[in-house]
Protein backbone atom coordinates (compact mmCIF):
# COMPACT_ATOMS: atom_id res chain seq x y z
CA UNK A 1 0.00 0.00 0.00
CA UNK A 2 1.37 3.40 -0.99
CA UNK A 3 1.53 6.14 1.58
CA UNK A 4 0.02 9.48 0.71
CA UNK A 5 1.84 12.54 2.03
CA UNK A 6 -0.15 15.66 2.66
CA UNK A 7 0.60 19.14 3.91
CA UNK A 8 -2.90 19.43 5.33
CA UNK A 9 -2.68 20.53 8.92
CA UNK A 10 0.93 21.73 8.59
CA UNK A 11 1.42 25.43 9.22
CA UNK A 12 3.07 27.77 6.78
CA UNK A 13 2.55 30.68 9.17
CA UNK A 14 6.31 31.14 9.66
CA UNK A 15 6.89 31.55 5.94
CA UNK A 16 3.94 33.89 5.52
CA UNK A 17 5.06 35.96 8.52
CA UNK A 18 8.63 36.32 7.19
CA UNK A 19 7.33 37.35 3.73
CA UNK A 20 5.03 39.91 5.38
CA UNK A 21 7.94 41.26 7.47
CA UNK A 22 10.11 41.56 4.37
CA UNK A 23 7.36 43.47 2.54
CA UNK A 24 6.89 45.81 5.51
CA UNK A 25 10.64 46.48 5.74
CA UNK A 26 10.76 47.27 2.03
CA UNK A 27 8.26 50.07 2.71
CA UNK A 28 10.86 51.74 4.94
CA UNK A 29 13.98 53.49 3.74
CA UNK A 30 16.00 52.28 6.74
CA UNK A 31 19.03 54.45 5.91
CA UNK A 32 16.87 57.58 5.77
CA UNK A 33 15.07 56.59 8.99
CA UNK A 34 18.44 56.31 10.77
CA UNK A 35 19.55 59.67 9.37
CA UNK A 36 16.30 61.40 10.38
CA UNK A 37 16.32 59.82 13.84
CA UNK A 38 19.96 60.76 14.45
CA UNK A 39 19.50 64.32 13.25
CA UNK A 40 16.37 64.66 15.41
CA UNK A 41 18.19 63.47 18.55
CA UNK A 42 21.18 65.74 17.99
CA UNK A 43 19.15 68.84 17.15
CA UNK A 44 16.62 68.35 19.97
CA UNK A 45 18.78 67.04 22.82
CA UNK A 46 22.22 68.52 22.05
CA UNK A 47 21.29 71.57 19.96
CA UNK A 48 23.79 70.36 17.35
CA UNK A 49 23.35 69.88 13.64
CA UNK A 50 24.88 66.72 12.16
CA UNK A 51 25.37 66.06 8.48
CA UNK A 52 25.04 62.54 7.09
CA UNK A 53 28.00 61.89 4.82
CA UNK A 54 27.93 58.31 3.62
CA UNK A 55 25.38 55.50 3.70
CA UNK A 56 26.94 52.07 3.29
CA UNK A 57 25.39 48.61 3.17
CA UNK A 58 28.75 46.87 2.76
CA UNK A 59 29.61 43.88 4.90
CA UNK A 60 32.72 45.45 6.42
CA UNK A 61 33.62 49.07 6.92
CA UNK A 62 36.70 50.48 8.57
CA UNK A 63 35.58 52.55 11.51
CA UNK A 64 38.02 54.37 13.75
CA UNK A 65 36.30 54.11 17.12
CA UNK A 66 37.45 54.26 20.71
CA UNK A 67 33.92 53.97 22.09
CA UNK A 68 30.94 52.01 20.81
CA UNK A 69 27.58 52.11 22.51
CA UNK A 70 25.05 49.59 21.28
CA UNK A 71 21.52 48.53 22.02
CA UNK A 72 19.96 45.17 21.22
CA UNK A 73 16.82 44.86 19.13
CA UNK A 74 14.23 42.11 19.47
CA UNK A 75 10.75 41.32 18.20
CA UNK A 76 10.21 41.64 14.46
CA UNK A 77 13.76 42.83 13.92
CA UNK A 78 16.64 41.13 15.79
CA UNK A 79 20.07 42.69 15.98
CA UNK A 80 21.70 45.83 17.30
CA UNK A 81 22.01 49.53 16.70
CA UNK A 82 25.40 51.06 17.53
CA UNK A 83 27.01 54.49 17.72
CA UNK A 84 30.79 54.38 17.08
CA UNK A 85 32.94 57.38 18.07
CA UNK A 86 36.60 58.32 18.21
CA UNK A 87 37.50 59.55 21.72
CA UNK A 88 37.45 63.26 20.88
CA UNK A 89 34.04 63.03 19.21
CA UNK A 90 32.56 61.06 22.12
CA UNK A 91 33.94 63.67 24.53
CA UNK A 92 32.52 66.52 22.43
CA UNK A 93 29.08 64.89 22.23
CA UNK A 94 29.08 64.24 25.98
CA UNK A 95 30.17 67.79 26.78
CA UNK A 96 27.39 69.17 24.57
CA UNK A 97 24.83 66.79 26.07
CA UNK A 98 25.74 67.36 29.74
CA UNK A 99 27.06 70.92 29.53
CA UNK A 100 30.43 70.02 31.06
CA UNK A 101 34.06 69.83 29.96
CA UNK A 102 35.07 66.23 29.26
CA UNK A 103 38.72 65.23 29.08
CA UNK A 104 38.64 61.42 29.14
CA UNK A 105 36.48 58.43 28.22
CA UNK A 106 34.91 58.04 31.64
CA UNK A 107 31.56 56.76 32.94
CA UNK A 108 29.82 60.02 31.93
CA UNK A 109 30.91 59.49 28.33
CA UNK A 110 29.79 55.85 28.25
CA UNK A 111 26.43 56.80 29.78
CA UNK A 112 25.90 59.77 27.46
CA UNK A 113 26.68 57.88 24.24
CA UNK A 114 24.56 54.98 25.56
CA UNK A 115 21.66 57.40 25.99
CA UNK A 116 22.23 58.80 22.48
CA UNK A 117 22.01 55.29 20.95
CA UNK A 118 18.92 54.61 23.09
CA UNK A 119 17.15 57.73 21.74
CA UNK A 120 18.11 56.97 18.13
CA UNK A 121 16.83 53.40 18.63
CA UNK A 122 13.61 54.81 20.07
CA UNK A 123 13.09 56.87 16.92
CA UNK A 124 13.80 53.82 14.77
CA UNK A 125 11.35 51.78 16.86
CA UNK A 126 8.62 54.35 16.07
CA UNK A 127 9.44 54.12 12.35
CA UNK A 128 9.15 50.34 12.44
CA UNK A 129 5.89 50.57 14.44
CA UNK A 130 4.44 52.92 11.80
CA UNK A 131 5.18 50.14 9.26
CA UNK A 132 3.44 47.57 11.49
CA UNK A 133 6.63 45.96 12.85
CA UNK A 134 7.06 45.53 16.60
CA UNK A 135 10.59 46.15 17.85
CA UNK A 136 11.73 45.75 21.44
CA UNK A 137 14.81 47.49 22.85
CA UNK A 138 17.37 46.18 25.33
CA UNK A 139 19.55 48.18 27.70
CA UNK A 140 22.49 50.04 26.06
CA UNK A 141 26.01 48.67 26.49
CA UNK A 142 29.25 50.57 25.90
CA UNK A 143 32.67 49.25 24.91
CA UNK A 144 35.82 51.37 25.23
CA UNK A 145 39.14 50.43 23.68
CA UNK A 146 41.17 50.20 20.52
CA UNK A 147 41.01 47.61 17.79
CA UNK A 148 37.64 45.95 18.30
CA UNK A 149 35.12 44.82 15.69
CA UNK A 150 31.34 44.49 15.88
CA UNK A 151 29.72 41.63 13.99
CA UNK A 152 26.28 40.05 13.87
CA UNK A 153 24.46 36.90 12.93
CA UNK A 154 25.22 35.23 9.63
CA UNK A 155 23.16 36.82 6.87
CA UNK A 156 22.64 40.07 8.78
CA UNK A 157 21.64 43.20 6.91
CA UNK A 158 23.95 46.12 7.66
CA UNK A 159 23.36 49.86 7.31
CA UNK A 160 26.29 52.06 8.32
CA UNK A 161 26.00 55.84 8.15
CA UNK A 162 28.77 58.33 8.85
CA UNK A 163 27.89 61.69 10.36
CA UNK A 164 29.98 64.82 10.59
CA UNK A 165 30.25 67.19 13.55
CA UNK A 166 32.68 70.09 14.01
CA UNK A 167 34.74 67.75 16.21
CA UNK A 168 34.92 64.92 13.67
CA UNK A 169 33.09 61.89 12.30
CA UNK A 170 30.97 59.32 14.11
CA UNK A 171 28.99 56.38 12.75
CA UNK A 172 25.56 54.91 13.38
CA UNK A 173 25.28 51.25 12.41
CA UNK A 174 22.24 48.99 12.24
CA UNK A 175 22.92 45.27 11.98
CA UNK A 176 19.84 43.03 11.89
CA UNK A 177 17.91 40.03 10.65
CA UNK A 178 14.16 39.76 10.31
CA UNK A 179 12.40 37.51 12.79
Amino acid sequence: MDKVHSNVGQSTTGLIYRDTMTDKCKQLNIGQEIISGTQDVFSTMLMLEVAAEDVSDQKANVITSNLTSMIGLGGGVRGMLAVHCPAEVAQFITGSFLGIDVEELDEDVKDAIGEIVNMIAGNLKVSYADAGINVELAIPTSVVGNGFRVSGASGSIRHNISFQLDSGTFWVELLYVLS
